[in-house]
C-alpha cells in the first residue's frame, strides 16, 4: 500500500469494558500486555493506515495511551462497535480526510496482520460499499452451528464472494462449499455513514445480525476468502489459548 492509501485508510478498533463472559476484556493480560494493545499491534503489523481505538472506559484509555496508541474516549451505551467507531471517526477525522474505514474487533489479539490487509481488497471494486471476510468450513460441526454465522454469496472469483446474505442457518442447501463469516469490516466513509443512520431492519432483528442491515438498504457487501479464522476471545478458555499462542510467538522471536 503507498503512502497516499495509508493516508486515506482509518483502522478502527472498538474496546467494550462490559463484557459479559468475561468482565474487563480489554484489559485481560496477554504475553505481558492488555489484549486491546495486542490487537493494536496487529493493526499496526498489517501497515495499512492510522490505527485508533475508541475505548468506553478511563481504564482502557490510559493503557492504551501508556502503550503508544491513539485513543479516543466515546459514549458508553453505543449498540454495536460499527455505532462507536463511527463517533470515534467525527471526532478523530472530522474534516473526511479517510476514506476508508477498517472495523477491527478489540478481542482479536493473535490476528493475522494479513488477514487485516486482505479487507481491503473487495474495495479496489468501485461498486463495492463494505468489505468483509471469510473462510470455508471444513469442521462438519461448525456447518450446523448457529453461532457460526455463514455468508450466502454469489462466487466471483476463486477467492472472493458478493454477499447475498448472512445467516445463523445453515445455508445455501445442496452440494458445494459452505463459508464462516469473519466480522471484520471495511466501509467507504459514505456507506458507514449511511448505514449508522438506517435503523436496524427486519433480517437484521430477526438473525441478530448487524449487517444484514446493509443488505436489505441496498447496499453491496463484497467478502474475501482467506485461510483461517481469528481467534475472538470471548470466554475464559479463548483468553488462555490466546496467551498460549503468543507466549509461543514472543518467545520464538526471541
Amino acid at each position: 500500500m503507498n503512502e497516499g492509501e495509508a493516508a486515506k485508510t482509518l483502522v478502527l478498533i472498538p474496546a467494550r469494558m462490559a463484557s459479559t463472559r468475561l468482565p474487563g476484556k480489554p484489559l485481560a493480560d496477554i504475553a505481558g500486555l492488555p489484549m486491546i494493545v495486542q490487537v493494536a499491534k496487529r493493526a499496526q503489523e498489517a501497515d495499512v493506515g492510522r490505527i485508533i481505538v475508541a475505548v468506553d472506559d478511563i481504564k482502557v484509555f490510559d493503557a492504551v495511551a501508556a502503550a503508544g496508541f491513539e485513543v479516543v474516549m466515546t459514549r458508553a451505551d453505543h449498540q454495536s462497535g460499527s455505532d462507536r467507531i463511527f463517533e470515534a471517526l467525527t471526532k478523530v477525522d472530522p474534516d473526511g480526510q479517510a476514506e476508508i474505514v477498517i472495523n477491527v474487533q478489540g478481542d482479536l489479539p493473535t490476528i493475522d496482520p494479513q488477514t487485516i490487509r486482505a479487507a481491503l481488497k473487495p474495495l479496489e471494486d468501485p461498486a463495492v460499499d463494505i468489505a468483509t471476510l471469510t473462510v470455508e468450513i471444513e469442521d462438519e460441526q461448525e456447518k450446523t452451528n448457529p453461532n457460526v454465522v455463514k455468508v450466502v454469496g454469489a462466487p466471483l472469483s476463486a477467492d472472493r464472494l458478493r454477499a447475498l446474505y448472512f445467516t445463523r442457518a445453515t445455508a445455501p442447501h445442496g452440494a458445494g462449499p459452505l463459508y464462516h463469516h469473519i466480522g471484520l469490516y471495511a466501509y467507504r466513509r459514505h456507506a458507514l455513514e449511511r448505514f449508522v443512520s438506517l435503523s436496524p431492519s427486519t433480517l437484521e432483528r430477526r438473525e441478530s445480525l448487524e449487517q444484514l442491515r446493509a443488505l436489505e438498504a441496498g447496499m453491496r457487501i463484497d467478502v474475501q476468502v482467506v485461510k483461517t479464522v481469528p481467534l475472538g476471545v470471548d470466554t475464559p478458555a479463548d483468553l488462555e489459548k490466546a496467551r498460549h499462542i503468543l507466549s509461543a510467538s514472543s518467545n520464538a522471536g526471541h
